[in-house]
């Protein structure tokens, strides 16, 4: 076992960061942005992120058919987002459809919203169906730690009308365990602190998941020698992931 301190402005980054109008987004913004492929250079996603979105969209067979519309934004772009929805389209629909600048999941270079293949495609609403290709890549999503993140029945707790086309990296095993038990992401970490969850992997791993909270300005968590990753939650805590290998059979 080995012990780690983190201070408290750490609860506020990293991939599993909750980001709304309730928890606005820590002051720094993404340190590692790349490009989501070489035809789309000016739209950046998180690095980790965009390599698992490409293997995702590959792995569907999407690469002619799904297109990246858009991921990360500065702040001062999220407020000319806002502000020209605004002026276009009003208050109610804006509200419904574009985030408050300082609280938009884009803003994370987590987020990315995508669409289907087509001469003209609506930004802030693009088209992105159930079915079909679009259909596959959603299927295929959690496998690569994508969430579609503002899903129908939740708006209430997302503060967003459902959005097909937005999809958030959580990774796994976070995705898989979300979409496994209907959860959006203002659900998970009170379903985290009901206790530990585990989660099977591919290649004979499984995940354990658990919340920590803040404790003080420093906080200690214990930790096994395993692989592990920890994440600020951005609502007073941490969500610590340990992989594990399961035993062989026999």
């Amino acid at each position: 076992m080995r012990t780690v301190r983190l201070p408290r402005e750490k609860s506020r980054t990293g991939p599993l960061v909750l980001v709304n109008r309730q928890h606005p987004l820590h002051p720094g913004g993404p340190v590692d942005l790349t490009a989501v492929d070489s035809r789309h250079p000016d739209i950046l996603l998180d690095r980790r992120a965009a390599q698992l979105l490409a293997a995702c969209v590959r792995k569907a067979g999407g690469g002619a058919e799904i297109v990246p519309v858009s991921g990360w934004r500065s702040q001062a772009e999220q407020q000319r987002i806002w502000d020209d929805t605004l002026a276009e389209s009003g208050a109610d629909f804006t509200q419904k459809y574009v985030a408050l600048p300082g609280c938009s999941e884009h803003q994370t270079g987590l987020a990315i919203d995508l669409g289907k293949a087509a001469d003209e495609i609506d930004f802030i609403r693009p088209d992105f169906p159930y079915d079909g290709i679009c259909g596959a890549f959603r299927r295929t999503a959690a496998a690569y730690g994508f969430i579609e993140r503002y899903q129908r029945g939740k708006e209430a707790l997302t503060g967003i009308a459902p959005e097909p086309w937005h999809f958030r990296y959580v990774g796994t095993p976070h995705a898989l365990l979300m979409e496994a038990n209907g959860l959006c992401l203002e659900e998970y970490g009170d379903f985290l602190r009901q206790g530990p969850r585990t989660c099977a992997l591919p290649g004979g791993q499984r995940a354990r998941v658990f919340c920590v909270p803040c404790t003080g300005e420093e906080t200690e968590i214990r930790l096994p020698d395993s692989c592990c990753q920890i994440s600020g939650d951005n609502a007073g805590g941490f969500i610590v992931t340990v992989w594990e290998q399961l035993p062989l059979p026999g």
